[in-house]
């Protein structure tokens, strides 16, 4: 597939790894000729330098033959419009980052209006999968499925739990098979485990479920999972005004720390129900002046990734809240997986994840397309949602039956709105979604987990 992406900066170098990783046939185009250089040594794909409104500069970019436009500059407006313009230039889709609040508000309208195939809001999706993981707490993170019908969580297992040294299979049979475990993550390395694998302390267990079987599931083994009182937020750019709008919303108390005065003062008009405190969120008498010690959820939103995460570290170290981190831009990925965070959340990654969904979906063949996609693992796996249509080669045999290729999980089957956690008698039908766990990557089609 040919695709354009238009901006050079820490999403648009993401979605040409990705993209490219793919095979897919990629063009950058960005002002600075410095950062469409530097993709283009480090990555396969062809680098333009000039204004992507300008019809000279999309026709070099071969806009012509382009089946997909993707407009990530740091500018709303820049993007709307460059979508625009692309349009009459060629019969590609397009889609566009719209970060801004006042015209996120609109956009629906704006996006039927223009004919947009999609717009992405970076910040609204961290927001959300934050909000995810403070409603649930003993959660590392939380992913979901068929409309938020189905979840895949991740959570350490305790070194007093009653799982530790258990089979799968012995497992459900003390009564734990209200969840699937789909993935065990243990000393860096990444198993999609069968009834035989054996769950250790310390492991990282991500478990397939509806939100209510979850809940039973943790009651069971006797793992909190009740969502935070209170939020304690450092930074108060936009990822914060939309986390703290849903966690509001949830019922959350929330104090957001910042240090722009004239940001307080809009944070302060536009959520009279939350606490602005004026201040820099690394003073840690200003810290504990505000109730560090009592609160229960602690999340770092700056615009600096080394003071987010040292802001966490020295958090968890003297406190029991929950903490949140968010990294924008470090690519040491490694360095951090081994760090003593608790959870920990890439805009960047969460937008090019709902973009790689949509280029997949439109690439996909007669069986099925990607309905939901989710990295796990630091990207090491991923778990895919799958519509099933006709003339799918997996319709109508038993599980058992189908032969699937090595490290392929289904983790549940969505029919209808009846959630199923299959066994190998279950089968997949005409209509179902099925989410898939896997470490193989770039699946597009149900098809692909058949062996050939």
């Amino acid at each position: 597939m040919k695709i354009i992406i238009v901006g050079c900066g820490k999403v648009g170098k993401t979605l040409a790894e990705q993209l490219s990783a793919e095979d897919n046939d990629i063009t950058v185009i960005d002002m600075v000729a410095d950062k469409v250089k530097a993709i283009s040594n480090e990555i396969d794909v062809i680098g333009v330098v000039g204004s992507s409104t300008n019809h000279s500069v999309l026709r070099e970019a071969d806009i012509a033959n382009a089946d997909l436009l993707i407009a990530v500059t740091g500018s709303d407006e820049l993007n709307l419009l460059c979508c625009v313009i692309a349009q009459t230039a060629s019969k590609c889709q397009t889609i566009a980052r719209v970060r801004n609040p006042e015209i996120h508000r609109e956009i629906a309208a704006i996006k039927e209006a223009l004919g947009l195939s999609m717009v992405i809001n970076p910040e609204l999706i961290s927001a959300e999968e934050i909000a995810r993981v403070l409603r649930f707490p003993s959660a590392i993170d939380i992913e979901t499925f068929a409309k938020g019908r189905v979840e895949i969580l991740k959570f350490r297992l305790p070194e007093d739990s009653v799982l530790c040294n258990l089979t799968l299979r012995e497992m459900t049979a003390k009564g734990y098979g209200e969840v699937l475990v789909c993935m065990v993550e243990r000393d860096n390395e990444i198993m999609i485990p069968n009834g035989n694998s054996i769950l250790r302390a310390k492991d990282i267990v991500s478990i397939v479920a509806n939100p209510r079987s979850v809940n039973r599931f943790f009651k069971k083994i006797k793992v909190e999972s009740n969502q935070v009182r209170d939020t304690m937020i450092i930074g108060g750019g936009k990822l914060s005004y939309y986390l703290a709008q849903i966690l509001l919303d949830m019922g959350i108390e929330v104090k957001i720390i910042e240090k722009d005065k004239a940001r307080c003062d809009f944070l302060c008009e536009r959520l009279p129900k939350a606490t602005i405190i004026y201040g820099d969120g690394v003073d840690q008498n200003l810290l504990m002046e505000e109730g560090l010690d009592y609160t229960e959820s602690f999340v770092t939103l700056t615009n600096i990734d080394e003071e987010n995460i040292l802001l966490s570290l020295t958090v968890k170290d003297k406190t029991k809240a929950k903490v949140v981190t968010k990294v924008s831009s470090i690519t040491f990925d490694d360095v951090i997986n081994k760090l003593d965070l608790d959870s920990v959340v890439y805009p960047r990654y969460e937008t090019a994840e709902r973009i790689i969904r949509y280029v997949r979906a439109m690439g996909n063949s007669i069986g099925s397309n990607v309905e939901t996609l989710h990295h796990l693992a630091g990207r090491q796996a991923e778990a895919l949602e799958f519509i099933i249509k006709e003339q799918a080669p997996v319709i109508d045999i038993s599980l058992a039956e189908l032969s699937l290729k090595e490290n392929i999980l289904i983790g549940c089957i969505n029919r209808g709105g009846n959630i199923i956690i299959p066994k190998g008698q279950d089968k997949m039908m005409l209509g179902d979604t099925v989410v898939v766990v896997t470490t193989i990557r770039g699946l597009g089609d149900i098809s692909d987990i058949l062996k050939e």
